[in-house]
């Protein structure tokens, strides 16, 4: 069973994952793969540099990200190329990561589970859920930066709203971090308890 556990920026998702992890589940952290993708050496990079010029590069050969980021969050059109040589690369290094996975069931942890469409990979779709003030004021807290930065993020992600419509599962990612470790370990129970009834991958909601 596959869970894939998503949230805006600034949701909490990632301390969420920890946790689930901290029980033995398997993590494939699609933020984790889009860098090993882009990877020095890598046919992406190459492409990335070519596309973006040295701006986007570092001195030592790396991807500046933060840079990166600040044009295709500004340019819908930079971000749809970026996207169109990127996502069929991380599709395919998760698929690859999720059949290697073992145990009672395995999280995919990815911002885009939503948009991306890897949402057709996994049978349940965990949203931790977060206020908006309290997103962006976490946010910038967290990485800095500016206002309008993090604001074109969260504009370019599915609305809270929408995101709850898809969720199988809800995580209120409103208080403190024991709090939400009390929240994920009722899910992991939870998942738990459907992996050993189902004996078998079937489609994503059918339990509850």
């Amino acid at each position: 069973m596959i869970i894939g556990v998503t949230g805006g920026i600034g949701s909490g998702k990632s301390a969420a994952t920890q946790r689930f992890q901290e029980h033995g589940i398997t993590v494939v952290d699609a933020d984790l793969v889009s860098r090993q993708v882009v990877q020095p050496g890598t046919r992406a990079l190459a492409a990335i540099a070519a596309h973006f010029g040295e701006q986007v590069m570092r001195d030592d050969g790396s991807l500046d990200r933060a840079t990166l980021r600040e044009i295709v969050f500004h340019d819908p059109a930079e971000k749809h190329w970026l996207e169109a040589l990127l996502h069929p690369l991380i599709r395919d290094a998760i698929v690859t990561a999720l059949q290697d996975s073992k145990g009672p069931y395995t999280i995919l942890s990815s911002p885009l589970l939503l948009e991306s469409g890897q949402d057709q990979l996994v049978d349940r779709v965990l949203v931790i859920d977060v206020p908006e003030a309290l997103q962006l004021e976490r946010t910038l807290s967290r990485d800095g930066g500016s206002e309008d930065t993090v604001r074109a993020i969260m504009d370019a992600q599915l609305s809270r709203q929408r995101r709850l419509a898809r969720a199988t599962d809800v995580i209120v990612n409103d208080g403190d971090l024991a709090q939400l470790n009390r929240a994920v370990d009722q899910q992991h129970e939870h998942y738990q308890r459907l992996a050993a009834l189902r004996g078998g991958r079937t489609g994503r909601g059918q339990e509850s």
